[in-house]
């Protein structure tokens, strides 16, 4: 039986009844009561064994990978009831994850590690939007950042980035920033929704031209692969459209207002965010 799985001790019979029951309606489970695991399904059992610790009315949940042997779709649901529950019990809980996406929509904050060392400790909006170096910014964003090395001039009173083929202008806030940075080499980092795509396929200001080598639909939207003409291959998320094919030539056009720029050099560290957060 589930009750004898889930509690146990020297509590009376009368409260562990009571707790299990509880504990299961809060759950969805209570018409599971009778059951034995092997007659449980994947997410049952995950339920189940949210009950077993839920009903010890612990100071501190620890969660190591809880969903990683469930299928997309029951990872998803679960992902939700685990934030419902949290919502309601209001208990510390420590969520050890591999998944981008359940760190972003489960914590309220998130320490992103690399190789046992801490990299940022933030909200999920500032981990994302102000990622302190290229290992966060790569790791956080489905799909990930794109990155183009290069470096920034100043020409004219106005300053650019620079690949070697392609220049893109740089906003006057980037640009009071990276005064320290002219004529250095650099990385841009750009998401794939800040790039936009046009059929033109020629190079004016602000765009440069590529060719479509792989796309990806997703329904309301897609995700464009395609190739520049120094061979560098960015990822483009765009909505769903029907006037782009694999193989066409497209211009690319990169929003210059959401771009990062981060050191060339094994840490990365992102030039345009505050360090120390």
């Amino acid at each position: 039986m589930l009750v004898d799985i889930v509690c146990g001790g020297r509590e009376e019979r009368r409260e562990i009844d009571r707790r299990v029951r509880e504990t299961a309606g809060m759950l969805g489970i209570e018409n599971l009561l009778g059951r034995r695991p092997n007659a449980l399904s994947g997410g049952q059992l995950q339920r189940v064994a949210l009950g077993r610790a839920i009903v010890r009315k612990p100071q501190v949940f620890l969660f190591d990978e809880p969903l990683s042997n469930l299928d997309a779709k029951l990872r998803i649901e679960m992902r939700a009831e685990l934030k419902r529950l949290h919502r309601k019990i209001q208990t510390t809980t420590v969520y050890v994850t591999h998944d981008q996406e359940e760190a972003m929509t489960l914590g309220d904050r998130v320490v992103v590690m690399k190789d046992g060392d801490i990299q940022q400790i933030g909200t999920p909006h500032e981990v994302y939007h102000q990622p302190v170096n290229r290992f966060v910014a790569g790791f956080f964003g489905t799909p990930p950042m794109n990155f183009i090395e290069g470096r920034v001039v100043c020409e004219d009173a106005q300053s650019f980035f620079e690949d070697g083929m392609h220049r893109f202008a740089i906003s006057e806030s980037q640009r009071s920033t990276l005064t320290s940075r002219m004529n250095r080499d650099v990385v841009m980092g750009v998401r794939p929704d800040a790039l936009s795509l046009s059929r033109d396929g020629r190079a004016s200001e602000g765009k440069v031209p590529a060719k479509i080598e792989v796309i990806e639909p997703l329904g309301d939207r897609m995700d464009v692969h395609v190739m520049l003409g120094n061979q560098k291959r960015l990822v483009c998320r765009t909505e769903s459209r029907s006037d782009l094919r694999e193989g066409q030539d497209v211009s690319v056009e990169v929003r210059m207002d959401r771009v990062l720029f981060f050191e060339n050099d094994e840490a990365g560290r992102n030039l345009l965010v505050v360090q120390g957060r």
